[in-house]
């Protein structure tokens, strides 16, 4: 169901020459290098920790790795631009010499951490504002020839959650994405990912809201990426903490991948590829 159900959308990506294939749903593994995520579990401290992790993301079937130095929970502290890149460039350096064939996706806003990450050796970028915090993002993704994965958001990391109001969440994320499709597309940008950013400026009723019509985001034919891993979302519903917020991912990445899901971000990556395997099964 989840290989043979959306036959128009766009099934593969063109970074720097490389095509990525998607096909079949894919799972993107969160690299945490920021002492600042909510969940303390995923925290990289060293460089040495880095590629301990990512070995076992690959080898439990990762397909993307997803590196991000400035924590975009509700809240978060804000950090500069050379911070952040100081957090990554050591780990994008050996990334690329330990495991070449990696995919690495640079998840920030910044567009000049951006350049900088994709030409130290990462692949793809992951920016969580589509642009509306970096004004120069799109001119630089159009440059860099990059796949552009791009998120629906309000405000920032700090503000984002301060009551956001919606008249009709599902068309708002609609319009929102056209516009920035076509933005991009007159730039020659052709290469993108749409994530409807669960979590991000919506209450738990907007998650779940836009989780049931989450159908209606396969009409741009593009590949959408989803993100629920250990979320409030999920533990403000079940009464739980993080820690215990794994089964629950793990129903919602299923329901994702029903209603089209191209990629599944997240903690767990065996979880995650036993859901995408079980579900490719329902042919």
């Amino acid at each position: 169901m989840a290989k043979d159900t959306f036959l128009n959308r766009k099934v593969t990506l063109n970074s720097k020459g490389k095509l990525i294939d998607l096909s079949s749903p894919a799972v993107m593994a969160i690299l945490n290098l920021t002492s600042d995520s909510f969940y303390g579990k995923s925290r990289i401290a060293t460089v040495e920790e880095a590629l301990q992790r990512t070995d076992g993301f690959l080898k439990a079937g990762a397909k993307f790795i997803d590196l991000g130095a400035y924590s975009s929970r509700p809240g978060a502290v804000h950090i500069n631009e050379e911070e952040e890149i100081a957090q990554l460039i050591p780990v994008i350096d050996a990334l690329t010499k330990e495991f070449p064939e990696a995919l690495l996706s640079i998840d920030t806003f910044n567009a000049g951490v951006a350049e900088i990450a994709i030409d130290a050796g990462a692949h793809i970028i992951n920016d969580i504002s589509a642009g509306n915090l970096d004004k120069m993002m799109f001119e630089t993704v159009a440059k860099l020839k990059v796949p552009y994965f791009m998120m629906h958001m309000k405000g920032t990391p700090q503000t984002m959650q301060e009551n956001p109001v919606y008249e009709d969440i599902l068309s708002e994320v609609i319009a929102y994405f056209e516009h920035k499709i076509n933005t991009l597309h007159q730039l020659g940008v052709k290469d993108l990912v749409i994530d409807p950013g669960f979590g991000f400026a919506k209450t738990v009723e907007h998650n779940y809201e836009l989780l049931q019509k989450m159908e209606a985001l396969n009409c741009f034919g593009l590949p959408v990426l989803v993100g629920f891993s250990r979320k409030s979302m999920i533990t403000k519903v079940l009464h739980n903490k993080t820690d215990e917020a794994l089964n629950g991912t793990t129903i919602l990445n299923t329901i994702a991948l029903t209603k089209g899901a191209s990629i599944l971000r997240v903690h767990d990556v065996k979880e995650a590829v036993e859901c995408v395997s079980l579900v490719n099964r329902m042919i």
